[in-house]
């Protein structure tokens, strides 16, 4: 029988750490104003880490017997971290921010910390892939050219074929390195449209040369030089003649000087003669699914950022109940949060009905859009992803609570507004029937001049879902609903502003677990209507 002792183990070694009376090694880190130096044993670094078995094997003693490694490219507060783990075999990361975290796992790569290495990878794509995936230019060149972090590597794959519009919308990526940007146009699989593609590189082109002038009508020759030289190796890679004309015309020809000459002449003939042959080498189309591309965007007048805009329910589409070719059938394992029951309830206060629909009668199908823990959760990312559909259910599940509440918008999410309240009489919010929860409770809209509230495109990294007077909204600081406990059900004991009754019984704000965002779709089912 063995007997193992780790946790005192780990404590006598974390105490010899701090013990200064017989280390033989000292290690500077960081670069001038921040050094810092630590006292280690070479015994103990050899046999954690290859790294420093090799690194004190090339170096001299000095007088004292002590050697002396210099480490100027890790700052003091990770090497602290990784030194306590090298020693104790623990590390605490509860208050690190993700990107002390990331830099965590970088060097933990470079010391030959494997271990260490591989389980910061792993919590990093569990936990904090919203961060992740706003973070893109940050995380992906370091990781590219390297053999290591294939797991980081196949989360960024699988997100550039699903979510393709969210990798070239973010603002991080114009300082994408030019490799790794090389290597997302070649893709086949690119799921978005080529005149998105063309715009983004002439964005990423422009923002290495922040000495072009803003206004292309002030463009000298050696100024499209200047970006012809720097989109060189991209410019073969877009896929010109799959290019609606009157995008040609419009984005590609103000552009034309950095195209070769035969290339604008080839597409000038094919938007004029499209059945003529053409010289120019012409590209596969990309595989782009119609099915999984926003709906048309609904345009919004120009108006001063000063003004809060209203919005009627005439000018959205409404309860977008189409019958999908493939409906989604609900099952067990349609979502995290909600039941087959949710369902039923949910199903039947949109249509209004005093009555629960029995399961075997539930008129629509529940499409899921997005999921947090899935496609993570940063506001953007509902932005991004609930734009343009209508008549959606998004429902929360609230941290350290069994809790489970949300909102029903009948009409289109829109991230292109500047900041709008939007009126309809058919939206509500709502808490579940769900562990403690005996009843469930539904909160129609009493005031519908704020019965919904649209962000504005700088706000949208900090807000999500917004219904009424913060009767409940998902929010975040820190770009994560799950991090700084700021989503709010308001309470108000006496009377809602714009809903007619709290959801909540308490003004207190919270962080969610999870969150969904279903589309509502109608089934094919006889004698069953929309209201």
């Amino acid at each position: 029988m063995n007997f193992k002792f780790f946790d005192k183990l780990s404590q006598d070694f974390s105490e010899l750490l701090n013990d200064k009376k017989e280390y033989n090694v000292v290690i500077e880190v960081d670069k001038e104003g921040n050094k810092k130096s630590f006292t280690a044993h070479s015994v103990v670094l050899r046999y954690r880490s290859s790294y420093f078995g090799k690194e004190l094997e090339n170096i001299l003693t000095n007088k004292d017997h002590i050697k002396t490694i210099i480490k100027p490219n890790i700052s003091a507060q990770i090497f602290e971290i990784i030194l306590k783990y090298i020693y104790g075999g623990i590390i605490d990361i509860e208050t690190a921010d993700t990107k002390t975290v990331y830099e965590l796992m970088v060097n933990a790569n470079e010391l030959k910390l494997k271990e260490l290495s591989v389980k910061l990878e792993s919590y990093l794509i569990e936990s904090k892939a919203s961060w992740l995936k706003t973070h893109i230019s940050f995380v992906y060149h370091s990781i590219f050219n390297s053999n290591k972090f294939k797991g980081l590597k196949k989360f960024y794959n699988d997100m550039i074929e699903k979510h393709p519009n969210l990798i070239f919308e973010l603002e991080d990526l114009i300082s994408l390195q030019e490799s790794a940007l090389i290597s997302i146009l070649k893709r086949d699989d690119l799921n978005v449209e080529e005149i998105k593609i063309w715009n983004y590189v002439i964005k990423w082109g422009i923002a290495q040369n922040p000495t072009l002038p803003t206004n292309l009508e002030e463009w000298s020759n050696e100024n499209f030089e200047a970006l012809k030289i720097t989109i060189q190796q991209c410019l073969p890679l877009i896929r010109y003649f799959h290019i609606p004309g009157e995008e040609i015309w419009k984005n590609i020809k103000p552009y034309r000087e950095i195209l070769e000459k035969q290339l604008w002449d080839d597409l000038t003939q094919c938007f004029m003669f499209p059945n003529q042959p053409v010289k120019s080498l012409v590209l596969p189309a990309r595989m782009i699914s119609t099915s999984n591309l926003p709906s048309k965007t609904i345009s919004t007048p120009n108006l001063s950022p000063k003004i809060r805009p209203t919005i009627s329910t005439s000018d959205l589409p409404s309860k977008t109940i189409s019958t999908p070719e493939f409906p989604l059938k609900v099952n067990e394992s349609f979502s995290t949060i909600i039941s087959k029951e949710h369902v039923a309830e949910l199903s039947s206060w949109i249509d209004r009905k005093s009555t629960t629909y029995f399961l075997e009668n539930i008129p629509y199908e529940f499409q899921l859009i997005l999921r947090g823990s899935r496609d993570g959760f940063h506001p953007k990312t509902f932005w991004e992803m609930c734009h343009g559909h209508a008549g959606t259910i998004v429902v929360a599940k609230i941290e350290m609570t069994d809790e489970i509440v949300g909102g029903y918008n009948p009409l289109a999410w829109d991230n292109s507004t500047r900041g709008i309240d939007v009126k309809t009489n058919d939206s509500f919010i709502f808490s579940l029937k769900n562990g403690d929860m005996q009843n469930s409770i539904l909160s129609l809209v009493i005031d519908n001049s704020e019965a919904l509230f649209y962000a504005d495109s700088k706000d949208q990294n900090n807000d999500g879902p917004w219904f009424g007077d913060s009767e409940f909204v998902l929010k975040s600081d820190v770009s994560d609903f799950t991090q700084d406990k700021l989503c709010l059900c308001h309470y108000n004991s006496k009377s809602n502003t714009f809903y007619e009754k709290p959801i909540r019984k308490t003004n207190e704000s919270f962080s969610i677990v999870d969150y969904e965002v279903f589309k509502i779709i109608l089934k094919k089912i006889p004698n069953c209507t929309i209201r």
